[in-house]
């Protein structure tokens, strides 16, 4: 085989990886044409087809999957260390770039980050957020835009080997029932709640589905108000309504230590869990290691 070009490598992997031969070629200010010339040539100098046409669409063979798995590697590694030239081999503040989920709780991302907040234990330390989409999120992590993203739900890796993403658990809560301290019910579950007015997470949330189970369990149909999939709407819902609702305490313990709301009852096994997803790469900043190990200590319940 001769040697690889990697320009057409690139626009193989560009094309692969979004599926769309026009958008690429949009994206890249190049032809369709010159496009297809390129990956062509690709083909020809290793001697087999990396994606098959059926009807409009452009779709990987067996061998382009491989292919595929390979330039991910090969960019991947290139964007990294773009990046690290961009933010300098030794800078004088060491940065962490923190994606979030729009549905994590903001108590909790404050809990995460707050070493850094600490003057006398990081004199010299930077960090941003940036609240994303899943989609955006998880793209922005291959791209290192971001050194490590925070979020509630799993990122399943099992199904998709190939993906270079990395899900640890950093800590789990328990699902509690809140409301306002005055109309606690006096009976238990599910007799004391049949006048209450509910605000849930939105139906087909993890934490919604959980509770729903519940509910079947005891034959109990909660009278719905409102529906929210943001934890930070869901929250005020729950200061301002006076409706009860279901999440973990953490979202609202300012709400809880100010007597705004109470704690009714504890959901048995039930759980929101709470992730740090990285990426596989070559360096990464002393920062994110250090956040990972502080927050190791959240892990019993």
């Amino acid at each position: 085989m001769s040697r690889l070009n990697y320009h057409h490598l690139y626009y193989f992997w560009q094309v692969a990886s979004q599926g769309n031969l026009t958008h690429v070629a949009n994206k890249l200010h190049v032809s369709q044409s010159a496009l297809s010339n390129q990956i062509r040539q690709l083909e020809d100098s290793m001697g087999t087809a990396l994606f098959e046409r059926r009807g409009r669409k452009l779709v990987l063979t067996e061998s382009g999957q491989r292919v595929l798995v390979y330039a991910q590697d090969i960019f991947s590694k290139g964007e990294e260390l773009e990046s690290l030239m961009r933010r300098g081999i030794t800078p004088e503040y060491q940065h962490v770039r923190i994606g979030v989920s729009s549905t994590m709780s903001r108590n909790f991302i404050e809990g995460f980050i707050s070493p850094l907040l600490d003057p006398q234990q990081y004199t010299k330390a930077r960090f941003s957020l940036h609240a994303r989409s899943m989609t955006h999120l998880l793209d922005g992590l291959v791209k290192h835009q971001f050194d490590l993203i925070l979020t509630n739900a799993e990122i399943g890796s099992s199904e998709m080997p190939d993906t270079p993403w990395q899900s640890q658990l950093l800590a789990r809560q328990p699902l509690s029932i809140v409301g306002p301290p005055d109309i606690r019910p006096s009976k238990t579950f599910p007799e004391g709640y049949k006048n209450l007015r509910w605000v849930l997470p939105a139906d087909g949330n993890e934490l919604r589905r959980s509770f729903d189970g519940f509910c079947a369990q005891h034959q109990f149909q909660p009278d719905l108000l409102g529906e929210a999939d943001d934890m930070a709407m869901l929250r005020l819902l729950a200061r301002d309504s006076r409706a009860v609702t279901v999440l973990p305490k953490v979202v609202v313990k300012d709400e809880i230590r100010q007597g705004a709301l109470v704690e009714y009852m504890t959901l048995p096994n039930i759980y929101e869990n709470f992730y740090a997803v990285t990426v596989r790469r070559q360096y990464a900043p002393a920062l994110l290691a250090d956040l990972l190990k502080a927050s190791a200590n959240w892990k019993a319940e």
